[in-house]
């Protein structure tokens, strides 16, 4: 499976992907009958230099905020439960992020993650500039 990464003011999964290459990514049931899915694995993270890149980026088109792709291989499926996880309404997708890049473009979306994706809050690589 494989995911969008957006631009963002953290790091963390893209650094401790780096460092370990294990990541656990959960599921909630928000409205319906509860339930919650984990599913485990290893990732790898796909950056706009990667030759898989073009390919799996066609997958999400339209993001400009995007700054990599999470590809993983998923290992293990758990489910538990789910009881405690409170129900919640969804009202819509948010465009602030697409709005905050498009106006940033190419060139401040790479001065931004050069300042504030290069480490993770725990001091493991991020992106490279």
């Amino acid at each position: 499976m494989a995911y969008a990464d957006l631009t963002g003011s953290g790091i963390e999964t893209i650094a401790h992907l780096q460092e370990n290459g294990r990541i656990v990514v959960m599921f909630c049931a928000f409205t319906g009958g509860p339930q919650i899915l984990r599913l485990h694995g290893r990732g790898e993270v796909i950056t706009p230099e990667h030759p898989k890149f073009p390919l799996l980026s066609s997958q999400f088109p339209g993001l400009p905020g995007l700054r990599a792709i999470i590809r993983i291989d998923v290992e293990r499926v758990g489910d538990s439960c789910g009881y405690a996880v409170p129900f919640f309404d969804y009202a819509g997708p948010r465009d602030t992020l697409d709005n905050w890049a498009k106006a940033k473009g190419p060139a401040g979306l790479t001065a931004y993650r050069a300042k504030k994706n290069a480490t993770s809050i725990d001091g493991l690589r991020g992106l490279k500039s």
